[in-house]
């Protein structure tokens, strides 16, 4: 906690950094056995560190919400190609520019999500997207319009991982394990929203689902904008005909077209009892 270096009867550890820097230098000194191992980089890079890391990145954007209140999160899921409109024109397909409507769809739901959110003082209803372009950026763009926070979970990819300008600064995190990431999407979660996307979303998607499937997280709802997507690009019915998948999984998912048909179906919404199946 931020109180814990006024509270604690112990040294702070930050001050033996900055004393270290002030010991004269030696041979002694200058070894990288002599850094505290904390503030030892290629220490904490070891193979052996992984789990350490694993660790850091897990409590990192844990402590950072927590302390800023955070309750409880609404997820947009979607594409990074997914171009605004103002820049359709310059998609690199017809079809890709086809899908410039889902940015400005993302962009009103993140707002109305916001609007509920600052009756919490944004506390609950929080937006968070993976931070980047495409519809990650119309709903930090959609929340910051609006007046509230939003939270951007960024990752290192060797294109496409830089944090676009709508996520609230202090809440703008950069990962580099997906797995990490990944819980940190979910674990406020009340709501998971997923626009058209790619492999990303895809993923995103599956992975939801499955957790909600096989009761690893509650049952939430599921939001999948753009039906006829949705339903060209996923089989649903031939899953359930082939029998790789129960006929009431189906109804893990509800498709919408709309900021405000999804704003209506977490409206309706009623928790289902803990002890229920999962898919009701």
């Amino acid at each position: 906690m931020k109180d814990d270096a006024r509270t604690s009867p112990f040294r702070d550890a930050g001050q033996d950094i900055a004393e270290t820097r002030t010991v004269p230098a030696s041979p002694q000194t200058r070894s990288p056995a002599y850094r505290l191992a904390f503030a030892d980089a290629d220490f904490l890079l070891r193979e052996d560190l992984r789990p350490v890391r694993l660790q850091l990145e897990l409590l990192k954007p844990e402590l950072v919400m927590s302390e800023r209140g955070i309750r409880s999160t609404v997820v947009l899921f979607g594409g990074s190609r997914v171009p605004p409109p103002e820049r359709a024109a310059a998609a690199r397909t017809p079809a890709q520019a086809a899908l410039a409507p889902w940015y400005e769809e993302a962009r009103r739901f993140a707002a109305a999500i916001t609007e509920r959110s600052l009756a919490t003082y944004g506390a609950e209803w929080v937006v968070v997207t993976g931070g980047g372009p495409g519809v990650m950026e119309a709903g930090n763009r959609g929340a910051h319009e609006a007046g509230g926070i939003s939270v951007g979970l960024n990752i290192v990819l060797p294109h496409e991982q830089a944090p676009n300008g709508y996520v609230t600064p202090d809440l703008c995190f950069n990962f580099h394990y997906f797995a990490i990431r990944k819980m940190h999407f979910l674990l406020r979660a009340r709501a998971i929203a997923i626009f058209p996307g790619g492999f990303g979303t895809l993923d995103e998607l599956f992975e939801s689902l499955t957790l909600i499937q096989t009761r690893r997280m509650r049952r939430i709802p599921v939001l999948l904008f753009g039906a006829a997507f949705w339903r060209r690009t996923i089989d649903w019915e031939g899953l359930e005909a082939a029998g790789v998948i129960d006929p009431g999984d189906l109804d893990l998912v509800r498709f919408v077209e709309t900021a405000e048909e999804a704003m209506a179906v977490l409206d309706a919404w009623e928790e289902p009892c803990p002890d229920s199946p999962a898919h009701g």
